[in-house]
């Protein structure tokens, strides 16, 4: 990671959590650090995961690359737009394999903030910035209720 990022953790927001992408105190988790880098308007990781993770015996697990594009967005609602939201409705594609062992990076943005729906995007890409896999997402803005519920 270079510098100028700032570190996004959960206790930074006042709440604890067992998040299984990002915690790094849930030992069953993926334990990934997102940072805000703000020049950029975008929540960026680098991540490394292991075969506990995988779908096919080198590949990670469709699904568990799905949390990341999300936590990734998710991440990018709290960042850049100061707004806890739930996903309402996520759209994934998957162009290659993201391996095993392999180093990622994973990158989301904003794309709209119109009343109480938040739209984001994500991308996760290998060593070489190819393009591996691709989620659209909308969010729902929780309510402070909603928030000290979650």
């Amino acid at each position: 990671m270079s510098d100028g990022l700032e570190l996004l953790t959960n206790q930074q927001w006042g709440f604890d959590t067992n998040c299984f992408v990002c915690e790094p105190t849930n030992t069953s988790g993926l334990a990934i650090p997102f940072f805000h880098d703000v020049s950029n308007r975008e929540v960026v990781a680098d991540f490394v995961l292991d075969e506990r993770f995988s779908g096919a015996p080198r590949y990670l697990h469709g699904g568990v690359i799905t949390a990341v594009l999300d936590e990734t967005m998710a991440w990018a609602t709290i960042a850049i737009v100061h707004r806890f939201a739930m996903t309402r409705e996520l759209h994934a594609s998957y162009e290659r394999p993201v391996r095993t062992g392999f180093g990622y990076h994973v990158r989301g943005r904003i794309t709209a903030f119109e009343g109480d729906r938040i739209m984001a995007s994500a991308e996760v890409t290998d060593h070489k910035d190819r393009s591996c896999a691709r989620a659209e997402a909308t969010f729902v803005v929780l309510g402070e209720a909603q928030v000290v519920d979650a």
